[in-house]
């Protein structure tokens, strides 16, 4: 959704592959979401998404948000995101989350999704 490739922050290796890749993505209501952070398998722990995220947290404006699975809460949080509760959310995330979550527990997923923001002014739970 909403996937314009000026927006994309790419890391590739010495030989040019992309191994790396994310982007900052508006909606309609104004807010701004951390979105489409990916890292090749055989490239993951080698600080390539934390490199990514960085650069995108200084080139674009709080209050930013993501979405993401409840298991990688503790990766966002060393970045400052906290978990926001669903009246916080903006309507955008808010439908998201209520549809994401639905179909979770329909079909049994394992994770539920979760909303998180980058702003010192946001209360975590």
């Amino acid at each position: 959704m909403a996937l314009d490739w000026r927006r994309f922050l790419v890391a590739v290796d010495e030989t040019g592959r992309v191994i790396g890749c994310g982007q900052v993505k508006p909606h309609a209501d104004g807010t701004h979401e951390l979105a489409s952070l990916a890292v090749v398998p055989e490239r993951q722990r080698q600080g390539i998404g934390r490199s990514i995220v960085e650069q995108l947290l200084v080139e674009n404006p709080l209050p930013l948000y993501l979405t993401c699975r409840a298991s990688l809460r503790s990766y966002y949080e060393k970045f400052g995101f906290r978990v926001v509760s669903d009246p916080e959310m903006p309507p955008y995330f808010q439908r998201l989350s209520a549809i994401i979550n639905a179909f979770g527990r329909l079909f049994k997923f394992k994770e539920a999704l979760l909303v998180m923001v980058k702003n010192p002014f946001c209360k975590s739970i």
